[in-house]
């Protein structure tokens, strides 16, 4: 089922930084801005010293307002550069091997974040203008973050598969430890290039110890992980959240395990580098037996270069016009999704709550049985959706391998995402040149 959910999160950690850059927006104080020049190449594009100079202002003010002593700003600022290209070089990427993002899923982007801070888009622009940036700036963050979310679906993500007796082993785990635990922690990555040479890595690996060092002698975490970090997550102090331990590495699990809340792990090194982790809190995690279910069905448009958006959900109104008219759903099913369901008549059997994306889910959930949806929209395309029926079922084994399932691939999509943008990055033209 093509539109079942992927390890996300991916898009919820841009929609989140998003959202904390707004949610408290203060007025900005002009600045001298410094004559611009160029800071970096990355293939055929260029970096420029204004850039830098809106990225680590963003930085100082997300930083305030998490009371995260700041570091030195040419720390930051070569941090920020890396990520700078990093991020480049993965949206040139996109760019190249055909994803593109339509205007609209820009708007409803912008729209879900408007309301988010309880605003209109016209109290957002003003927000943001407030705040030294606009709606166009943000519109292009949001292009460039759909880009490589969309980039990863394809090249990472769907390419993950789980096994049988994956989900046997992570099952068989589970029970000989009982209740499944979860961590609150946060990371600090030293990344090691593909194919470094023994110098290289001692020299990263002298880095780490450094920062490890420095965290036995009482150093602020989220202030090292903001200047020595070379994770994605670095600029927010490294902080991960809540998460399973079969939801992580195996790694990172293990390591976590032993310690007490505010203890931090030893130097951990991985094929992406070297890690630190530290333990804010852990706990038990029960695991829902009994669901509602939902049988429903669906037709699928995908969207391309030969269809476009609006395309896609021109031809599911017309098919709904003729649902409305009597024509049978399946039929039309059968004739016109482009889903693997559609030789059963878009018939996706019974559905657990989380196994779908979310915008699917919502719009499956406010039918009533029988009815038919408008056309939705998910990362996968344009939808019609159909809820047949509905049950209260006890799910316990079901579940039980659903959430293995579900755990196990969204480790193995974090560790191949790692890998797949240490590639990019290695493989990309990068010349730098001096910041000031």
């Amino acid at each position: 089922m093509t539109f079942f959910k992927r390890p996300e999160h991916h898009l919820s950690q841009w929609i989140a930084a998003l959202l904390i850059a707004v949610s408290a927006l203060v007025p900005a104080h002009a600045a001298v801005q410094p004559l611009d020049h160029i800071v970096a190449v990355v293939n055929d594009e260029i970096i420029t010293r204004q850039e830098l100079a809106r990225r680590y202002a963003e930085v100082v003010r997300n930083l305030s307002r998490q009371n995260t002593p700041l570091p030195p700003r040419e720390v930051v600022e070569k941090q920020l550069l890396e990520r700078m290209i990093t991020e480049l070089a993965l949206q040139q990427h996109a760019r190249s091997t055909g994803v593109r993002v339509d205007p609209s899923q820009i708007e409803r982007a912008l729209q879900r974040i408007a309301a988010q801070n309880k605003l209109d888009l016209a109290g957002l622009a003003a927000a943001l203008e407030r705040d030294g940036q606009s709606l166009d700036s943000m519109r292009t963050t949001i292009r460039n973050e759909l880009l490589i979310a969309r980039a990863r679906e394809r090249d990472v993500d769907n390419r993950i598969s789980v096994s049988d007796a994956e989900i046997e082993g992570y099952l068989q785990t589970q029970a000989q430890q009982g209740v499944e635990t979860e961590y609150n922690f946060a990371h600090i990555l030293v990344t090691v290039p593909e194919n470094a040479s023994p110098e290289q890595i001692q020299a990263r690996r002298a880095r780490a110890e450094d920062v490890l060092a420095q965290l036995a002698a009482g150093a602020d975490f989220a202030q090292l992980s903001a200047s020595h970090s070379d994770a994605p997550n670095a600029l927010q102090g490294g902080a991960f959240g809540w998460r399973a331990s079969g939801k992580m590495p195996a790694l990172f699990a293990d390591a976590l395990k032993p310690l007490q809340p505010g203890q931090v792990s030893p130097l951990l090194k991985s094929s992406n580098g070297f890690h630190i982790l530290k333990l804010f809190d852990k706990r038990g995690l029960d695991a829902a037996l009994n669901v509602t279910q939902t049988h429903a069905r669906h037709i699928l448009i995908k969207t391309n270069e030969l269809t476009s958006e609006a395309d896609a959900r021109t031809r599911l109104m017309q098919l709904k016009e003729r649902i409305d008219n009597g024509v049978k759903f399946d039929e039309l099913a059968r004739l016109h999704s482009e889903d693997a369901s559609a030789s059963k008549g878009g018939d996706l059997g019974w559905i657990n709550p989380g196994d779908t994306v979310p915008d699917f889910e919502k719009a499956m959930n406010a039918l009533q049985p029988g009815e038919v949806s408008a056309p939705i929209q998910s990362p996968f395309g344009w939808h019609l959706i159909q809820v047949l029926e509905r049950r209260e079922q006890d799910v316990t084994q079901e579940r039980q391998k659903l959430v293995a399932r579900q755990a196990i691939r969204e480790r193995k999509a974090e560790e191949a995402f790692q890998d797949w943008v240490r590639q990019i990055r290695d493989s990309a033209y990068v010349e730098l040149r001096p910041i000031d």
